[in-house]
């Protein structure tokens, strides 16, 4: 029974922003291991040298997975375009677009946020993500095949205070994505969101307290954490479901005070 998941997912192109560190990185491990590296990554991420580990990893373990790790940052949008002009003619086809990419920056109340903070969220976790949504769902549209994976959040959805640009961020994802969702009902192409709550990964927190280790810590203090394997598993499932699947209604994964809600949606 469980062939037909890797069956499902044989010989896709999978594109992940973010794909460097936390949940992207855990999302490129997971849809390795379900298709048994029957698929083809576009791996995207600022740094390229942490893509470059990951490709020799993953295709040391599944020789036959093929692999394309770029630098992509998607804060700069007019590189957006570009890039996917650039992409290899093996890899151009996007069939699964996993929008991972994002960031918060601090905790600082509204009155006090730096203006700096304010636009780097906004680009990286809003703009970059609509260009590259609109852009790689032309061609799905065209082909009427195709998964656009939404990393939301449910700050998204219940905001808190110190989160005010994160949460907004957050809640103009899921909007978008409702929009797309309701543009997109009637055709193949599918629009899921995930939306977790507190997850412990490789480097967000860090990044949100800007390299501060002990602040990152409290974060996950006397808690049961979601885990970034935790998210991945969940996208990977929502992509080898059956292309006849609509799922109209959501799913709760419960791990302590953490919680993950997919919506999928043919």
């Amino acid at each position: 029974m469980f062939g037909n998941i890797a069956k499902r997912l044989a010989g896709k192109t999978i594109l992940i922003t973010g794909a460097s560190a936390g949940i992207g990185k855990a999302t490129a491990e997971g849809f390795t291991e379900a298709s048994n590296g029957n698929i083809k990554l576009v791996l995207c991420a600022r740094r390229l040298e942490k893509l470059d580990v990951l490709k020799i990893e993953l295709t040391k373990k599944y020789p036959n997975l093929k692999v394309y790790p770029a630098v992509l940052d998607v804060s700069k949008i007019d590189t957006i375009e570009p890039f996917l002009k650039s992409l290899p003619t093996e890899f151009a086809i996007i069939d699964v677009l996993v929008n991972n990419a994002g960031k918060a920056l601090g905790l600082d109340p509204i009155g006090t946020i730096e203006e700096k903070d304010v636009e780097t969220m906004f680009k990286t976790n809003v703009l970059g993500m609509i260009q590259l949504t609109q852009l790689v769902v032309k061609d799905m549209k065209k082909r009427n095949h195709g998964d656009i994976i939404q990393l939301g959040s449910v700050a998204g959805r219940n905001p808190y205070p110190g989160g005010g640009i994160y949460c907004a961020t957050k809640a103009a994802l899921r909007s978008f994505t409702h929009v797309l969702r309701e543009e997109l009902i009637n055709t193949k192409v599918r629009i899921i969101e995930i939306e977790p709550g507190n997850v412990e990964s490789d480097e967000f927190s860090l990044t949100r307290f800007k390299g501060d280790k002990e602040r990152a810590a409290k974060v996950y203090a006397n808690t049961v954490p979601l885990t970034q394997e935790d998210i991945a598993e969940v996208i990977v499932f929502t992509a080898f479901q059956k292309r006849e699947h609509c799922y109209c209604g959501n799913f709760d994964f419960w791990y302590g005070p953490g919680f993950c809600i997919p919506y999928i949606q043919r």
